[in-house]
């Protein structure tokens, strides 16, 4: 009895699945190397290939030591955005503020399961981006340009999603507070120390609702 001949489809399907595999795979191994050469100690290769490093591990793949070594939060974040439209006519409409981490608490609280972008996009995005730019707002490298441009799509995407409305630039108010030390029982009360506002450039965004 001659065996069994295996149809051209499912022969392509067979090859098809074998390639998909060896893809995920080398995927992976290229994911875990350029991680590890992010969290590794400064060495020949991971500064040999710093750009193609940080390019692949910004902004999705960020790791810290945090887990390991918790460092609580001194101070609360309160991020709020404002759009400008510049009409046909010439005229230049500016929004009122709208309250970018009051949407995201109110999208944490009483939820037993959160989500990961209410809990952490916009904060870690205003974290990194502080700790690319200091605090006169000039991008001195392409990661600082990226952090830029990562905190501004944000801004942009909540602002259309909860808003609407056309317009063609944004720009952030970030709010300081800092948070009052817990005081025990017979120790002094320590000054709180007052609100910090920082106003952002205007930032040129992809026309949107237009």
């Amino acid at each position: 009895m001659a065996p069994q001949r295996t149809s051209w489809p499912a022969r392509v399907l067979k090859a098809g699945s074998g390639a998909a595999v060896v893809l995920c795979l080398a995927t992976a191994l290229i994911h875990v190397l350029l991680v590890f050469l992010h969290v590794a100690p400064p060495n020949p290769l991971s500064q040999q290939y710093n750009r193609q490093v940080d390019a692949w591990v910004f902004p999705l793949f960020e790791q810290n030591w945090r887990l390991f070594a918790p460092d609580p939060e001194s101070v609360n974040h309160q991020i709020s955005a404002r759009t400008l439209h510049t009409a046909p006519d010439g005229s230049v409409r500016v929004s009122g503020w709208s309250d970018l981490t009051a949407v995201d608490n109110s999208a944490v609280r009483h939820q037993p399961f959160p989500s990961h972008t209410a809990q952490n996009m916009l904060r870690r995005a205003w974290s990194s981006y502080l700790e690319t730019h200091g605090g006169d707002d000039k991008p001195r490298s392409q990661r600082a340009l990226m952090m830029q441009r990562y905190l501004t799509n944000i801004a942009a995407d909540r602002l259309t999603a909860h808003r609407g409305g056309a317009f063609e630039s944004v720009q952030l108010r970030v709010v300081t507070v800092p948070i009052a030390p817990a005081a025990g029982p017979g120790s002094p009360t320590a000054a709180t120390k007052p609100a910090d506002t920082r106003y952002l450039p205007w930032w040129k965004v992809d026309s949107r609702g237009n």
